[in-house]
C-alpha cells in the first residue's frame, strides 16, 4: 500500500474534475432465454462489479421493485432488465456463489431488495464502504469514492430516473454501467497499490 488516498473529499472540489462516464460495451438483457449464455460468461470471472437500479417511488407508502442488476467485468457490463426478463435461477446462482467476488457501493439494500424478489443465499460480496477504510478513507458515497481514486466526477442525474421504461436511455445505460463498472475498477486500483 504505497500509495496514500485522501480521507474526504468536498463536493466544490470534484467540480473542477473532468467528467466520467463508462463508454465500453454494454449488453442489455431483456429477455429471459438470453440470461443463462450472460451468466456462463460472468461465472467464468473471479469478480464482478455490482449494482441495481429501482423505480424510485415519491409517494409516502409506495414500493418499487429492483428493475436493473448491473454486473461488470473488465471488458463489458451486463445490464439484466429484471422487470422484463424476470429474475432466473441462474442469475441467484451467481449472486450466491463463493466461486465469484461481487463488488459494489453500500450493497446492503440492493441485496434485499432482490432477495424481495426471490430467495437466494447472497455470498462473496464486498462492499467498497468498508473496504476503502484499510486505506484510510473515510467517504461512502460512489461519486466521492471515484473522485478521490481516479480524480473524475460522476454525474448522478440519472438515479432518480424511471428504470422501467419501455426503453432504457442511451443517459441511463451509460449511467448504470458507470456504477457497477466504476465498483469494479476500484476495487482493482485498491488492490494494486
Amino acid at each position: 500500500m504505497d500509495y496514500i488516498y485522501r480521507k474526504t473529499i468536498s463536493s466544490d472540489e470534484i467540480i473542477g474534475y473532468p467528467a466520467f462516464v463508462y463508454d465500453g460495451d454494454v449488453i442489455v438483457i431483456e429477455e429471459t432465454e438470453k440470461v443463462e449464455e450472460a451468466v456462463k460468461y460472468l461465472a467464468a470471472h473471479t469478480c464482478l462489479g455490482f449494482d441495481t437500479e429501482t423505480r424510485p417511488a415519491f409517494k409516502k407508502g409506495e414500493y418499487h421493485s429492483v428493475s436493473l442488476l448491473q454486473l461488470a467485468v473488465h471488458e463489458r457490463v451486463y445490464l439484466f432488465r429484471l422487470n422484463k426478463c424476470g429474475f432466473p435461477a441462474s442469475l441467484k446462482q451467481l449472486l450466491a456463489s463463493n466461486k465469484v467476488l461481487k463488488i459494489g457501493v453500500g450493497i446492503r439494500d440492493d441485496i434485499k431488495a432482490l432477495q424481495r424478489l426471490g430467495s437466494f443465499v447472497p455470498a462473496a460480496f464486498l462492499d467498497l464502504q468498508l473496504f476503502v477504510e484499510q486505506y484510510g478513507i473515510e467517504e461512502k458515497s460512489f461519486s466521492k469514492l471515484m473522485a478521490i481514486i481516479f480524480h473524475v466526477r460522476i454525474s448522478k442525474r440519472q438515479r432518480t430516473s424511471n428504470w422501467e421504461l419501455p426503453q432504457l436511455t442511451e443517459q441511463q445505460i451509460r449511467y448504470a454501467s458507470t456504477d457497477a463498472w466504476g465498483a469494479l475498477r476500484m476495487y482493482n486500483e485498491l488492490k494494486r497499490d
